[in-house]
């Protein structure tokens, strides 16, 4: 008996300890959603790995991105992505294509440069995890787990600057097995963009394929 109530006392206990670790997690991820919304405008450019032992991939990719409220420029896999806050624009140089359409609102959206700064803040449960030095920065990661069974993340590593409250790394583990990491090599904020970053000029793209998705 005296065994049995040490048992249930030593599970209460950690119970106890995982909930103050996960509320842990929800603050340092609050106080990183209000530093960001609280920006004018960000701008950060980015390098990523695409990694999968069963296809052999292994595959490196860089970019750039411009964010303000909604509205986002973003270079990814050799495509520009350009969401003027009704409709997006993707524009990939090497076909010489631009395929327009709408975003869809419905909290299932792919993890991109788009949305990387933001996309933690629901659909997932959020536990705390290792803390790293890289590069003299302290990196405290928090683990993400999707709550929807038929997402295509198992898990998401969000890697948080312990001193400036900015995301600096981000690991997609994929239930293919692909693993996507994205670390930010330099970012800026409230700085004056181009007046054209969030528009789209077809007049710019003259003989190209242009269509619209329904």
């Amino acid at each position: 008996m005296k065994n049995y109530f040490l048992s249930v006392f030593m599970i209460f206990a950690f119970a106890q300890a995982v909930t103050a670790q996960d509320a842990k997690a929800d603050k340092l991820l609050s106080e990183v959603a209000q530093k960001f919304k609280s920006y004018k405008n960000v701008a950060f450019t980015y390098k990523g790995n695409f990694k999968n032992p069963k296809t052999s991939t292994d595959m490196d990719v860089q970019g750039d991105a411009k964010l303000e409220g909604e509205k986002y420029n973003v270079n990814f896999l050799g495509t520009t992505y350009i969401f003027d806050g009704a409709k997006q624009y993707a524009v990939n140089s090497e076909d010489e294509e631009v395929t327009i359409s709408k975003v869809s609102n419905d909290g299932d959206q792919m993890i991109t440069p788009s949305n990387i700064l933001t996309f933690y803040e629901k659909g997932y449960s959020k536990k705390w995890d290792i803390v790293q030095n890289e590069g003299g920065r302290k990196i405290q990661f928090i683990r993400l787990t999707p709550i929807k069974s038929n997402s295509e993340y198992k898990n998401v590593l969000l890697g948080i600057d312990a001193n400036t409250k900015h995301i600096y790394k981000v690991i997609i583990t994929e239930n293919s097995g692909t693993v996507a990491t994205f670390t930010l090599k330099s970012l800026k904020t409230n700085e004056p963009l181009p007046k054209n970053s969030f528009t789209f000029d077809k007049n710019q793209y003259k003989n190209w394929l242009i269509q619209e998705m329904n």
